[in-house]
């Protein structure tokens, strides 16, 4: 039987030993194993298919978990994870299963989370210093930052602060010209300079001519190159954008030549100071329907058949599809109108009006304060701004929501998708905190629609403000049915009712609906008298809400945000005002990091199944 390399890496220093031979043979063994692996459970195929020399060199070079090293996104830390001993990716998110990202309670060589992006750098400048401080000279700490992330300006912010520093700090770009999609904008066409220079190939060339076979990596400097080739000198040690903050420059290296990335990572930890290696790398690097594929749509992957990369399971129309078929029907009405995207331009549904309209799409790369107080801008220049971006990702741009959109009376539209519970992603990516930071926002509305056609009326009914910033709030996922009002109280939406005199309300927020309507009816079951209802627009308080709650004993709340500080405890609070003597019970998410798990598993463990609430309420009326 043919040796597997990979099943002898239980650490990074089980590396040092291979022949050349066997890495060539180990990167391809982990991309066939990704492939494979991936295939089954769904995850991010194409940034690790991209990484696996980069990221075999690094941990020959540095001596982890000694020198730290921090990814930036994480979610190109599959091969990180294989090469420090986790090589079972069966349950690869999934609960009991290794994370998506980086996770500290998984290996001591994992340092970040990190799936918000841009903060490698940060993360690494204060490891640096730490390490010189506690006068630990010979520890460096890395950071990997993709191209796509190096957008956002909190990397500008560290990368400024880096330059004034001695710290041994090496910030590898893992330049692959993508995020999600193509990275645009100034840096891009910069970095792409720079991987189109005609003296980048004479440089390969010249090198591997030279030193190919003999000794490449323990011989070869880039001082040596500049002194035997002047010609491109002015590549390596000029290329303005870097060494224009201080910031000494390696590259651009061929991040799938193996014997070339050691050779710069081992020139920029030898400096002992802040050093930037450019790294050119292919996103779905080895795999085929990877490599031909135009749209991304290997970023990150469901199920698939991996000889073809195509879905085992075609998804349902979802939330995300509604709302990209209905602002593209906006824009064909109002030339107004115009969207932003913060490098997520496919996931969040804006692809279809960029195609049509694509001057009235703007893609500000990964960049959401940027995005933000720029839409505040186009409403003070006559437009009506929708920022598209996932709930949690708006949590990076509060201060702007506030100072910049709501303080001047900004008619901005901001649709969080992916609200409330995602799950598989993490910590990070549950949208839940939304709805108790922006009800602290003055003069902000929060929409929470409970279908498809709610969430398509809130949309156009958020464009019609154009004094006050608006929040249209939608889950991950397939949509279900619509679910039609029975009757409405002012802006309340009755949905299901048992009996004449109900002795409970249950008011289900947004997608929480459905739960609504369920435990209503199992609290009917034991005789008792209930309503269910919802509204679209949650905050402010909605008109009726008194006259809905009318003799009832027990006003109940369920809601995929924070519960403590929610949109429930809002309404409690001003039936309180009102001298309502209902008792309140709120239903929530609690205010801790969930894990990563299905979104079912969460829902479970956080007792929003519509069974653990009704048993609640009996309890309380009992």
């Amino acid at each position: 039987m043919e040796d597997c390399v990979l099943e002898r890496i239980e650490s990074p220093r089980d590396l040092d030993g291979l022949t050349r031979d066997e890495l060539a043979g180990l990167a391809q063994e982990i991309r066939d194993y990704l492939v494979s692996s991936v295939s089954l459970t769904g995850g991010h195929l194409g940034p690790n298919l991209g990484v696996v020399e980069l990221t075999l060199g690094l941990h020959r070079v540095f001596d982890s978990p000694r020198d730290s090293l921090v990814f930036d996104t994480g979610h190109q830390s599959y091969v990180h994870k294989l090469l420090t001993g986790r090589r079972d990716f069966s349950q690869l998110r999934t609960r009991g299963g290794l994370a998506g990202y980086p996770q500290r309670s998984e290996s001591e060589h994992d340092i970040v989370e990190n799936s918000h992006a841009s903060t490698a750098v940060s993360w690494a400048a204060g490891i640096a210093r730490g390490y010189t401080l506690r006068g630990e000279d010979d520890r460096t700490a890395v950071a990997v930052i993709g191209d796509g992330a190096l957008t956002g300006g909190m990397a500008w912010e560290a990368l400024n602060s880096v330059a004034a520093s001695h710290d041994r700090v090496v910030i590898v770009v893992n330049d692959n010209g993508r995020s999600y999609a193509p990275t645009i904008g100034g840096l891009a066409r910069r970095l792409d300079g720079i991987r189109t220079d005609p003296r980048y190939e004479q440089f390969l060339g010249w090198g591997k001519r030279n030193f190919q076979g003999r000794g490449w990596a323990r011989n070869f400097t880039y001082q040596t190159l500049m002194h035997g080739k002047r010609a491109v000198k002015g590549l390596i040690t000029e290329p303005g954008m870097f060494e224009d903050l201080g910031l000494k420059y390696v590259g651009p290296v061929d991040g799938h030549d193996l014997t070339q990335v050691e050779a710069a990572l081992s020139h920029a930890k030898a400096y002992g100071g802040p050093v930037i290696v450019h790294v050119l790398t292919e996103k779905g690097r080895g795999y085929t329907p990877a490599e031909e594929d135009v749209a991304d749509r290997f970023h990150a992957v469901g199920v698939i058949h991996p000889e073809t990369g195509l879905p085992v399971k075609q998804s349902r129309f979802g939330w995300t599809k509604v709302f990209a078929q209905e602002i593209l029907d906006v824009a064909r009405e109002r030339d107004d109108v115009v969207a932003l995207t913060a490098a997520m331009l496919a996931p969040v549904g804006l692809q279809p009006m960029a195609d049509e309209f694509p001057d009235r799409v703007i893609d500000v790369g990964i960049a959401e304060q940027h995005a933000v107080t720029s839409a505040a801008g186009l409403a003070f220049a006559g437009l009506h701004p929708v920022f598209a971006v996932y709930a949690t990702f708006l949590n990076r741009a509060f201060d702007q929501v506030l100072m910049d959109v709501a303080l001047h009376g900004a008619g901005v539209t901001f649709m969080l998708d992916r609200a409330g519970i995602t799950g598989d992603d993490g910590p990070s990516h549950n949208g839940m905190w939304d709805m108790a930071l922006l009800r602290h926002v003055p003069g902000l509305r929060i929409a929470a629609p409970r279908d498809a056609s709610t969430l398509r009326r809130a949309f156009r009914e958020a464009i019609d403000v154009d004094d006050a910033p608006t929040v249209v709030r939608y889950p991950k996922g397939p949509v279900g049915d619509d679910l039609p009002a029975l009757r409405s109280v002012g802006d309340l939406d009755v949905l299901a009712e048992h009996g004449s005199s109900p002795r409970v309300v249950v008011l289900g927020l947004g997608s929480m609906a459905p739960t609504a309507i369920d435990t209503a009816a199992k609290i009917a079951a034991e005789g008792i008298d209930v309503v269910a209802a919802t509204a679209t627009w949650v905050h402010p308080v909605p008109d009726g809400l008194d006259a809905l709650m009318g003799d009832a004993e027990l006003i109940v709340t369920v809601e995929d945000g924070l519960v403590d500080a929610g949109v429930g405890q809002e309404w409690a609070d001003y039936a309180r005002v009102l001298g309502h003597p209902a008792t309140w019970s709120h239903h929530g998410v609690p205010r801790e990091f969930l894990s990563h798990a299905s979104r079912a598993q969460i829902v479970e463990q956080v007792g929003l199944e519509s069974s653990a609430i009704a048993d609640t309420v009996i309890a309380a009326l009992d």
